[in-house]
């Protein structure tokens, strides 16, 4: 592979540390490389650096000739005055960019739904980071770098991001360095990981799953080789305070064996557990939403939404941006009245929502995160244990030092993560979490993950960050056209539902464009792309059948187990039976779909 830029024992100080100190690396043609680390460590610092926006207070930065490099930074320097065309393709004519069908793609990917006789200076923040993106994809560059690319991107814009930064280039040609939270994204897009860390960069083979399995076994080596030397330490300590007689004894000290990395690793979450805690806590009627319709003028946004919300449900909600989300929330909170239909809530259920703007942070204002936290006495359960706000702050990341510092002041991941667990401490039972994922660095969302593992109630997540989504919840709905969709196969149906309707959907003219561009695969035979897909998809379905199963067999047992003279009892539980083996249903027959297209 041929060498395309890199650094050569570079430093770089910021006012208040150290940023990097002696780092040396290099990118080479054809890698595609996800950058990852703690936020404040240098992730973007790194980009600027090689991307020759920042100068090193040390060391040199290496650039092969004539290499051109492409940069999406956090802050775009696009021109208030411009048109949304003019800020995508310049004074291209437009028989030029319209006769490109790469272009014409990464317009309809990335803007298709944004004014292009638009100024820049009338677009949201979200539209105006989708206009800088599409800036750059429309350029011919040999290396990429994007800092948060998915920022603003519904799923399907994500998901169409991917799949073009994986066919951009040619195999071996061009280079990619990413950085961003989404998990997801890193796993289908990067071969490569560098972790920022401790003033320097540590490379890891492989996307964002085989990071992980390798950074726990540094972990885990880490702890032994620190376990042996503390054992030697207390070997001579006590041979240096015992008499000659006693010295002259050699002491035998066990070391633990090393761990295996994924054996005996229990289930992420106890669901009985936590479904009968939820009852407990909530009953049996949660959310009972009755043929919703919700229209704002001639507008239709939600048409007949039949939907139960059950005890310790975990329900992820995907929809493009303006599908609605954020209406369905509202109504299932009672905050607004639909056109017609009824929503009825059950008596005990306590509503905690956290929302992607963190209103509920500004009524403390300047008060320190001691004093905030201070104002909760009392222990939560979470994990079946009470857990105090001082536990939970640490399961966060708060240290010591964080404690005194202003709300005002803390980043925004610390005030997410604060906002999160000062919701949890007024023990609602049924949380709402819109984009919770924001400003987190990829640790911290796996300390969210495993908070939300052990809380018991019933939970609805609103997130584009689909690796959250499916780690976090049991089952996925979709709004597509007003109506709610259960997504069997997760994330992957709703893009194929969706994908279909826009193909149904499409122009005469613009069908026959899209397949005269389209690159057959070989033999007629599925892609590499197309056959990860289906076998993800056929991994997710059969987890997601086996929990059915378990659940199915659960309420068997209960229902074997229930007095046979109470017929409301009895009837409950066989609908909720029946309810779980429609379910069941509907994923086999996905299962079924999903095989034969694998030709298993």
């Amino acid at each position: 592979m041929a060498f395309l830029l890199g650094c050569e024992k570079v430093g770089v100080d910021f006012p208040s540390k150290t940023v990097f100190d002696e780092i040396s690396l290099g990118v080479n043609d054809g890698e595609r490389i996800g950058i990852v680390g703690r936020n404040g460590d240098g992730k973007s610092t790194l980009l600027a650096l090689l991307g020759g926006l920042l100068e090193p207070d040390r060391g040199r930065v290496i650039r092969t000739n004539n290499i051109s490099v492409g940069v999406l930074a956090q802050v775009d320097e696009l021109s208030d005055d411009d048109t949304v065309g003019r800020a995508i393709v310049g004074d291209l004519p437009e028989y030029e960019w319209a006769s490109s069908a790469r272009i014409r793609g990464i317009i309809a990917g990335i803007v298709g739904d944004i004014d292009w006789q638009a100024s820049v200076g009338t677009l949201s923040g979200g539209q105006r980071r989708r206009v800088d993106l599409a800036r750059l994809l429309v350029g011919d560059w040999d290396i990429l770098m994007l800092d948060e690319p998915t920022n603003h991107l519904d799923v399907r814009a994500i998901n169409w991001l991917a799949q073009h930064l994986k066919t951009r280039w040619r195999e071996g040609q061009g280079a990619l360095l990413v950085v961003t939270h989404d998990r997801w994204f890193l796993d289908e897009t990067c071969s490569t990981m560098w972790e920022v860390h401790d003033k320097r960069i540590e490379p890891f083979e492989g996307g964002f799953s085989a990071y992980i399995m390798q950074r726990v076994e540094r972990d885990r080596v880490a702890r032994v080789t620190e376990e042996r030397r503390q054992n030697k330490l207390r070997r001579e300590l006590a041979w240096l305070s015992r008499g000659a007689q006693a010295r002259s004894t050699k002491q035998k000290f066990r070391i633990k064996a090393a761990q295996e990395l994924i054996a005996d690793v229990p289930p992420l979450r106890n669901e009985l557990e936590l479904k009968r805690m939820a009852v407990k806590r909530l009953g049996k009627q949660v959310v009972d939403v009755k043929n919703v319709t919700v229209r704002y003028g001639d507008h239709t946004v939600l048409d007949g939404i039949e939907w139960l919300i059950g005890p310790g449900d975990r329900i992820g909600i995907v929809g493009s941006n303006g599908a609605g989300k954020t209406t369905l929330l509202n109504v299932i909170q009672q905050k607004l009245r639909p056109t017609s239909g009824y929503v009825k809530v059950g008596k005990t259920v306590k509503f905690a929502v956290l929302s992607q703007h963190l209103d509920e942070l500004t009524a403390h204002g300047d008060d320190r995160v001691r004093q905030v936290v201070g104002r909760f006495g009392h222990a939560v359960m979470l994990d079946g244990r009470d857990q105090t706000p001082k536990q939970l702050l640490e399961r966060l990341g708060f240290t010591n030092a964080d404690l005194n510092e202003p709300v005002c002041d803390l980043s925004g991941g610390q005030k997410r993560r604060l906002a999160l667990m000062l919701i949890l401490l007024e023990e609602p039972n049924v949380l709402i979490l819109d984009e919770p994922g924001n400003d987190l660095d990829v640790d911290m969302l796996a300390a969210v993950e495993d908070l939300l593992d052990g809380w018991p109630g019933t939970l609805l997540l609103v997130t584009h960050d689909r690796y959250l989504m499916e780690r976090v919840t049991d089952d996925q709905y979709g709004i597509i056209d007003g109506h709610l969709r259960h997504l069997p196969g997760g994330i992957d149906e709703y893009l194929t539902i969706v994908g279909n309707l826009e193909e149904e959907n499409a122009p005469v003219a613009s069908k026959a464009d899209a397949a005269a561009t389209a690159k057959p695969a070989k033999d007629g035979s599925l892609s590499n792309s197309e056959l990860r897909a289906l076998k993800k998809t056929l991994q997710s379905t059969d987890r997601k059948m086996n929990t059915l199963r378990n659940k199915i067999e659960d309420a068997q047992e209960r229902l074997h187990s229930a007095d046979p003279t109470d017929f409301v009892v009895l009837g409950d539980i066989q609908a909720e039976i029946n309810e779980l083996q429609s379910q069941l249903d509907d994923l086999e027959l996905v299962w079924l779909e999903t095989a034969e297209a694998l030709g298993e």
